[in-house]
């Protein structure tokens, strides 16, 4: 199911496709978005948009549950999936991200790195972004392949535009869409089922979604053998507020298992 180029790609642009590894998992997933929108977490959030239009739901961290999502999470490849890609001996969960663009919403994702967010660091990192509704290319998610060797983590900001962490000096994210030309960029047609997976430190966005069909996705986060906290001035995306830790201490504890090997 993964190919030594796939996971070349992977390795040197930050983000490889990945076709129809998670189908068997999808209408299950579904179900789960739905028990997940009428019992959500404490970390919800979903924006409404100023123009009126549908929401935008998010929650955080609910893997473990709703029986689709921890489907997918431990009884899929993903796990062995994430040690390959990483080249690491083991994969642990960081946490998960559930995502619905409901039709005509028009928050678009803007352009981002997911590590600057997060209370752990490392060199190996994947994220797999899971759609359960067909994606065409002009709405789907886009990357800028090769951005996680810049050595840059750029000032995180809310989905909405405002600063997560009140005086972040850190620089801006660039204006890509102002410089596509000079970019690689990339993106694909997804169908459910299909994944893409990329690094933490990848530059990406997503358009808003004005189709009469709905967006919902389910990205999962996974760290490998060389994982450690960090301690941020300020909060993190997602929270863990009771989360007890050591700056620069070996990632782990009972929140985020080791789920390769099984």
């Amino acid at each position: 199911m993964l190919t030594d180029a796939q996971i070349e790609t992977f390795q040197s642009a930050g983000v490889v496709p990945l076709r129809g590894v998670f189908t068997d998992y999808v209408e299950a997933a579904r179900e789960a978005i739905e028990q997940n929108k009428a019992s959500p977490s404490w970390r919800e959030r979903t924006y409404h948009p100023d123009d009126g239009g549908a929401a935008f739901f998010q929650d955080y961290v609910v893997w473990n549950r709703f029986d689709g999502y921890r489907a997918l999470v431990t009884q899929s490849p993903m796990p062995e999936l994430a040690a390959r890609l990483m080249q690491s001996a083991t994969a642990r969960i960081f946490h998960d991200h559930i995502l619905v663009k409901e039709p005509g919403n028009s928050i678009v994702t803007p352009w981002h790195q997911d590590q600057p967010y997060y209370l752990v660091e490392g060199e190996q990192s994947v994220s797999f972004w899971v759609p359960l509704d067909p994606v065409p290319r002009e709405r789907t998610i886009e990357y800028v392949a090769g951005s996680h060797l810049w050595g840059k983590e750029f000032k995180p900001e809310r989905f909405d535009g405002t600063d997560l962490r009140a005086g972040d000096t850190s620089e801006a994210v660039p204006d890509v869409d102002a410089n596509r030309e000079n970019l690689d960029i990339v993106g694909w047609d997804m169908q459910p089922g299909d994944a893409v997976a990329f690094d933490f430190r990848t530059l990406h966005g997503a358009p808003a979604n004005a189709s009469p069909v709905r967006r919902r996705v389910i990205s999962v986060r996974w760290v490998g053998d060389d994982a450690r906290f960090v301690r941020r001035d300020g909060p993190t995306s997602p929270a863990f507020p009771d989360l007890e830790y050591t700056d620069g201490a070996a990632f782990g504890g009972p929140e985020f298992p080791v789920l390769y090997p099984r």
